[in-house]
């Protein structure tokens, strides 16, 4: 059999019985095969003669760039030629810092067909990050934009430099691409373990950790999201995050084309809720995924004056709030799912398509995937840990997992009903989300002790109506030193010089740093009281917030989308 009806009998078994997720669910079985290419053994066979809409962009101003599949899949043999003819060979590693461009998917199609290891990354990272990106990998190509040119240094001949928009000295112009031929012949195949994608995220460390996926992992594991979105061939899918983090990649490439179905990108410099709802009722767009943070924000704008076209519309990145859901309902007649997935994976948990019954929870395990909750003994109960049976070998998980474990713990905990629908409780690291970013408090602690007034600081999540907690910063003074707002005002500076917008600390207080007898931070306790404070809305005299003081930290929230 070969790879592409092995790959797509599983994922038209998912489409043609998406309605019934007790057969689906006791029914689908992964895939099977030692060697896998997506780009190669799948989309370049479905994109052969189709000239259905396969990426379609659209400005700000209104102006659209459409390409087919048979389109995509040339030019992505030229860029793969273009990228073989320069030295790129499988394995190398192909560094990515470009937004909404056609470049980008052509560029991704290309690195996959010559066996490359993609690199993504964030528009917003700061320079540190970056040059901690790149001193940690071994980069044989940097794909960027004249915005971003200036971030590296490409003095370094060893390092192929490709600017996709337009020319610069020391860069090579991407339009040399489309010289080569449009017909690609692989040097060596490809296995489904060889090394797809490497993503920094955060970790309960002080630097972001990697997360592998493989040539397996990603395309085929997410067969469970696009079952989740409810996915058909010929859908119209929107879905809204930034470049550079998994859920763009499989979001805007990989599970719609998973499903055969239009990638229709809402081109924006700063995200615009208005803009967003014009797009949903202007285009004939059937499928949206969003993260919890523009739903809150779109709820804010009357949906009732909006005639969308959706049939589905799903959510992911934290729970959504039944107020949400039902306001989406009432004005669109359309339940908003959750679902529920890391970098890490693929999604693991969801409510289904044409679910009605589970809102409010996370859902139900997804076909693939053998979900248990365990304590800290390992064993079964109703409220603990999430965890992934490694039993049946499940696609979609991060490489470099212990096969001879019997489960993958996520580090989050939930609980789950008797119906079988899963609850999210909250991380056992202390890794919260902001904005819909993962936001490690070691690595923004670790940043906060170079500031010399700084004895002590620790990171806690802080309820925030719009991004759902921000970072704050608990901070013990040296002695000698005053807590004024003008030192609060000092820290915010500092920590925004040297991290990522959605990662800048945005409110300080001071106090003496409580501690148990073992001299540990009772960080969960410090968690609790602050939510405790924010619901009863009490601010200590030392407490300081960004809005309170008016102050004003260059980028907004809507640069931050995920």
């Amino acid at each position: 059999m070969s790879f592409r009806s092995e790959f797509e009998q599983a994922r038209d078994f998912l489409i043609l019985h998406r309605s019934d997720y007790n057969y689906t669910y006791s029914h689908f079985q992964w895939p099977q095969f030692e060697e896998f290419n997506w780009a190669l053994d799948y989309f370049d066979p479905m994109a052969e003669g189709n000239n259905n809409l396969a990426l379609w962009i659209v400005s700000e101003l209104g102006e659209q760039k459409k390409y087919t599949f048979e389109e995509l899949s040339k030019r992505s043999n030229q860029v793969a030629n273009f990228l073989k003819n320069q030295g790129v060979q499988k394995g190398d590693s192909v560094f990515l810092l470009i937004e909404n461009e056609a470049a980008l998917w052509e560029i991704m199609l290309g690195a996959m067909k010559v066996g490359a290891v993609l690199v993504p990354n964030n528009p917003l990272l700061s320079q540190q990050e970056l040059k901690d990106r790149l001193d940690r990998e071994k980069i044989k190509l940097i794909a960027t934009t004249k915005k971003h040119a200036e971030k590296f240094d490409v003095s370094n001949s060893s390092v192929i430099s490709l600017l996709v928009d337009g020319e610069l000295p020391g860069w090579t112009a991407y339009e040399k691409c489309y010289q080569e031929s449009n017909f690609f012949e692989p040097a060596e195949k490809t296995k489904a373990t060889d090394p797809l994608l490497r993503y920094f995220t955060s970790a309960n460390t002080v630097k972001p950790k990697i997360v592998e996926h493989s040539y397996g992992s990603f395309p085929i594991g997410h067969l469970s999201t696009m079952y989740w979105i409810g996915l058909r061939p010929g859908d119209i899918h929107l879905g809204v995050n930034s470049t550079g983090w998994a859920m763009h990649d499989w979001n805007n490439f990989i599970v719609p084309w998973n499903a055969v179905a239009t990638i229709f990108i809402s081109k924006q410099e700063r995200f615009n809720a208005k803009l967003i709802l014009d797009t949903l009722s202007e285009y004939e767009i059937t499928t949206f995924c969003a993260p919890p943070t523009v739903w809150r924000l779109l709820t804010q704008e009357d949906l009732s004056s909006y005639k969308v076209h959706l049939r589905e519309a799903v959510s992911t990145g934290e729970a959504l709030s039944a107020e949400i859901i039902s306001k989406v309902y009432k004005a669109w007649g359309i339940f908003v799912r959750d679902g529920y997935g890391q970098t890490e994976t693929s999604t693991l948990i969801g409510i289904p398509p044409e679910e009605k019954n589970s809102f409010g929870t996370m859902g139900r395990p997804l076909p693939g995937y053998q979900i248990a909750l365990l304590d800290s003994q390992g064993n079964k109960v109703d409220a603990g840990e999430v965890c992934v049976s490694l039993k049946n070998h499940p696609w979609g998980l991060m490489s470099g997992i212990d096969g001879s474990t019997e489960y993958y713990h996520t580090g989050d905990t939930a609980y789950v009903d008797d119906a079988g629908n899963y609850t999210f409780s909250e991380r056992v690291d202390g890794i919260f989300k902001s904005s819909d970013y993962r936001i490690s408090p070691y690595e923004l602690e670790f940043v906060l002790k170079e500031f010399s007034a700084i004895s002590e600081a620790v990171v806690i999540p802080s309820p925030d109506p719009i991004r759902e907690a921000v970072p704050k910063a608990l901070v013990s003074l040296v002695k000698g030193v005053e807590p004024t707002r003008e030192l609060a005002l000092d820290i915010m500076n500092f920590a925004r010089m040297r991290l990522s917008p959605f990662k800048r600390i945005r409110r300080v207080e001071f106090m003496e740093i409580p501690k148990n007898t073992s001299g540990e931070i009772l960080r969960s306790e410090l968690v609790a009281l602050e939510k405790n404070k924010r619901i009863a809305g009490e601010k200590s005299p030392y407490e300081f917030w960004e809005e309170d003081a008016k102050i004003n930290l260059g980028e907004t929230w809507a640069q931050e989308l995920p």
